[in-house]
């Protein structure tokens, strides 16, 4: 299964970077937010640690729709996803291959929106900056993890982004709550390193369920009907 993960992960990522608009498209989107609400600041002002790393994650998740919709689609503009479904492996080495996709391009985008926030939002990285590069890990798997399910969820229906994001923002609240409290602790010149533990048991726990989710349910959302 692993093999095919990565077949299937190696061919979104050509295709996505072969045509490349989508990807620009996820990330001007999540630069966009970051330099609009900087807009809002006085000239000299710094945003709070917390807020900017609310900033960062709301860019990221708003990539992260764009991005699974962009490798779920891939297979609808060409009718091929029967052609995955048929591949000699358990279906789930599709969710594992578009999940380690959606992690590779959601990772990049955010090395961009990174810089965003240091020179917009007027933040500088703290001595915790390992923690909220942990964070960030944990916080990418679970995320992926979940978008790639949801993804498939919505494949192959009108509507779909507008599905994938309704779906997909509630359930991520858990892991944007950790998320956040990680990353300002990054950022924050007085990080409260006494609760880092708690928040990373708690993206440690989201990533689990839903790897989890996606083990179990995909081959039930997943099918090569339409």
């Amino acid at each position: 299964m692993i093999r095919c993960a990565l077949a299937v992960c190696a061919k979104d990522l050509k295709l996505v970077l072969a045509r490349g608009a989508g990807l620009l498209q996820a990330l001007l989107l999540g630069l966009l937010l970051v330099f609009l609400f900087s807009l809002s600041l006085n000239a000299g002002d710094r945003l709070s640690p917390q807020a900017a790393a609310a900033m960062f994650w709301l860019a990221s998740a708003f990539c992260q729709v764009l991005i699974f919709n962009m490798l779920y689609a891939v297979e609808e503009t060409a009718q091929a996803r029967l052609g995955l479904v048929l591949l000699p492996s358990p279906v789930q080495a599709v969710w594992l291959g578009k999940g380690m996709a959606g992690v590779i391009l959601l990772t990049a985008a955010q090395f961009v929106f990174i810089p965003a926030v240091f020179v917009f939002l007027g933040q500088h990285a703290g001595e915790a900056w390992p923690t909220a590069l942990l964070g960030i890990l944990l916080g990418n798997v679970g995320m992926a993890a979940a978008g790639s399910l949801l993804g498939a969820l919505s494949v192959g229906r009108s509507g779909r982004e507008s599905l994938l994001s309704i779906v997909l923002f509630p359930l991520l609240v858990p892991m944007l709550l950790a998320g956040v409290r990680l990353v300002s602790m990054g950022i924050d010149a007085e990080p409260a390193l006494e609760e880092a533990t708690r928040w990373l048991g708690l993206a440690a726990a989201f990533d689990g369920l839903f790897l989890a989710a996606g083990l179990l349910l995909f081959p039930f959302v997943y099918s090569g009907d339409d």
